[in-house]
This record gives C-alpha cells, sequence and structure tokens, in this order.
C-alpha cells in the first residue's frame, strides 16, 4: 500500500496530472486540500495513470472536485476501469441536488413567529377537547360512583399531596420570614413596626402560601403526571387501556384531578400555618414581640377571615389547573423520548404560567368584590 501523490506538468493550454499510490479512502490522507490547491485556476488535460495503484470512489470525488473541467473518458485508456469509477462519480456529483437556498433573515423571523401562533391556536383547540372529555369523563365518574378507583385516589393523594408536606412546610416558612424581615427593616423607620404582623398575615394568607404550593405543585406534580402518562402512552398501555374497554380518562386523569382537589386545600393550609410561622420567628427575635402578641393581633382583626377565604377559595382552583394541565401533556405524548421531554416542560412551563395569571383574574375580581 503506498500513499496517494501526484505531480503537475505544464502542457500548452492545460496541464498533465500524474498520479501515484493508491487513490483510496484510506491513503488519501489530506491530499485532497492539497490537489485543490495545486489546480486552482488550471485545466487538467489528460492524466498519467501508469504508476496509479489501486482507485476507488473517494479517490474520484478527489479529482473530480479539484479539477476545474470534465475529464473524458480517452483520458483514462491505460487504466479503463478507474475511467468508469471516475465517470460515475462525476456524475453523481454534477446531478446530485444542492443545497436549497436560504431565505433572508426577515422572512424566517416572519415565518418562525407564523408558526408560533398557529401551535398556540393548536394546542389551545386541543386543549378544548381535553377539557370537554374531562367534563364528560368526570360527569360520568359523578354519575356512577361504584365504578371510582378508590385505591387510585388514594395512592395519587398520598403522592400528590402527602408526600408534598416537607417541601411546601418548609418554602412557605422561608417565604414568611422573608417578608417578616422586610416589613421589620421598612416598618420600623416609620415607627410602624407593630404592622409586621399584619403584613405576614396578609401577604401569606391572601396571597404567597396557596401561590407558593401551587407552582411547588406545577414543578411537581404537573411533571409527575406528564411523565407518568407520557410514558404509558409511549408503552401503547393508553392504547391497551382502550381496547380492554377501560376509559383512560377515568383510569388515569380523574384519579389525579380528585387527588389534587383534595390535598390542594390541605396544602395551602400547612403553607399558611409554616408562613406564619416563619413570620412569627422573625418579629419575635427582631422586634421582641412575642408569640402570644402575634396571635392576638391576628385574631383581633376582623379581615383574616376574609384574607384566609380568599386564600382557600384559590386553592381547588390551581388544583384542577395542575392535574388537567399534567394530564393533557401526558396524553399527548408520541412514540419517542424526545415528545416526552417537550410535553414535561410544557406541563410545568404552562401550569406556572396559568397558575400567576389565574392569580391576576382572582385578584381583580376580589378587588372588585371589595374582599
Amino acid at each position: 500500500m503506498a500513499t496517494a501523490d501526484f505531480r503537475i506538468d505544464e502542457e500548452g493550454q492545460g496541464v498533465v496530472l500524474h498520479l501515484t499510490g493508491d487513490w483510496t479512502a484510506t491513503e488519501l490522507g489530506r491530499i485532497s486540500r492539497r490537489l485543490d490547491d495545486e489546480l486552482h485556476g488550471r485545466k487538467v488535460t489528460s492524466v498519467e495513470l501508469s504508476d496509479m495503484g489501486r482507485f476507488d470512489t473517494a479517490g474520484a470525488l478527489a479529482i473530480v472536485q479539484a479539477a476545474n473541467c470534465v475529464l473524458p473518458q480517452s483520458a483514462w485508456t491505460q487504466r479503463p476501469e478507474a475511467g468508469r469509477t471516475y465517470a460515475m462519480v462525476e456524475k453523481l456529483e454534477r446531478e446530485s441536488a444542492g443545497p436549497p437556498p436560504r431565505s433572508p433573515g426577515w422572512i424566517r423571523g416572519f415565518a418562525k413567529v407564523g408558526r408560533g401562533v398557529r401551535d398556540f391556536f393548536d394546542e389551545a383547540t386541543l386543549s378544548a377537547a381535553f377539557l370537554g372529555r374531562l367534563v364528560v369523563a368526570t360527569g360520568t365518574a359523578l354519575k356512577h360512583p361504584g365504578r371510582i378507583r378508590g385505591a387510585a385516589w388514594f395512592s395519587q393523594a398520598e403522592r400528590a399531596g402527602l408526600d408534598a408536606i416537607p417541601i411546601v412546610a418548609v418554602t412557605n416558612f422561608f417565604i414568611g420570614a422573608v417578608i417578616a424581615f422586610l416589613g421589620a427593616n421598612l416598618l420600623t423607620q416609620f415607627g410602624a413596626g407593630v404592622f409586621t404582623v399584619q403584613l405576614v398575615a396578609v401577604a401569606t394568607l391572601r396571597e404567597l402560601a396557596v401561590l407558593i404550593t401551587a407552582i411547588l405543585l406545577a414543578g411537581r406534580s404537573a411533571s409527575s403526571f406528564a411523565a407518568e402518562i407520557g410514558s404509558m402512552r409511549m408503552n401503547q398501555e393508553v392504547d391497551a387501556m382502550q381496547v380492554m374497554g377501560v376509559n383512560p380518562f377515568q383510569a388515569l386523569v380523574i384519579p389525579r384531578l380528585a387527588a389534587m382537589i383534595l390535598m390542594m386545600p390541605l396544602l395551602t393550609f400547612v403553607g399558611m400555618v409554616a408562613g406564619m410561622f416563619g413570620g412569627l420567628l422573625v418579629t419575635w427575635s427582631q422586634l421582641s414581640y412575642g408569640p402570644s402578641f402575634f396571635v392576638q393581633r391576628i385574631s383581633e382583626d376582623p379581615m383574616m377571615g376574609t384574607h384566609l377565604m380568599v386564600g382557600m377559595i384559590k386553592a381547588p382552583v390551581f388544583a384542577v389547573v395542575i392535574a388537567a394541565i399534567g394530564a393533557r401533556q401526558g396524553m399527548a405524548v408520541a412514540g419517542d423520548v424526545e415528545s416526552l421531554g417537550r410535553r414535561v416542560t410544557a406541563a410545568v412551563v404552562q401550569a406556572i404560567f396559568a397558575i400567576i395569571s389565574l392569580d391576576a383574574v382572582f385578584a381583580i375580581i376580589f378587588m372588585e368584590l371589595n374582599l
């Protein structure tokens, strides 16, 4: 085996290309680039093949791409089989389609926006269809309570609710403590440090506890629902349920929805207690307001019951949103892992976006109701 090489001799208006060694894929090395440089602006009129060894399509492609003309078959009389290989590669290279023309940047930008709008309406349509099926499945479950799978409900309630208590409590505890620190630092400058208690109570009961809890469950439970149902879709278990006459909504979606509706108020209340406790410790340590004073200030405020009611009203609505979005994205998973990853991500993002949007809507409604 000899490494491919070449020599160029001037001949009238063109050059003679002397090929030596084996012009094969394993022996070409970096000669293709050197051949391009040597033949740049020069026309090959004939090929000398007396010293050439083996020849394959890789060598033919190097000559086709480097030469500035198409070599006739007469140039390959010394090695007809090499000439046939060269002719085949030259024809394929000539007839192969080039890369499609690239559109201008502004056209690609508008196209991307258009695809985004189309995907938005497609997603809205599919979500509306899913919501309709969910309403029908819920009505069927209420009409025929004997079909309810109690074991699945309790299993989902434990996983989505009870197992989430530690993270919900700890997160809301620190949120309440942060609110208390901010109130203590700002309000004491105006001699109103005592109102830190009301600040912590109102913020925790009305907004932060239910919002933080819902966001945590959106990241924890919505992604779990999407991944579980999506993996079942990938393994065709959902199709198997339908073949056996089992309604996938009754078996997969309704238990998760019911578990979230049952456990979200409980978790919200746990978050409220934890947030208030965090605020209590901060006001006790920073402002020297003891626990009895903290509890007294809260109990004497007649609006605290209203703030508690406002926070608890939001909890079931957020629960429906989290469960429905997680199950919806899980049901939309195709048969590949990439689709599963996209749908799990979409479940978390859409759930958090929906929660924050609904919280803003609730704020406007309660403001109009003077609550």
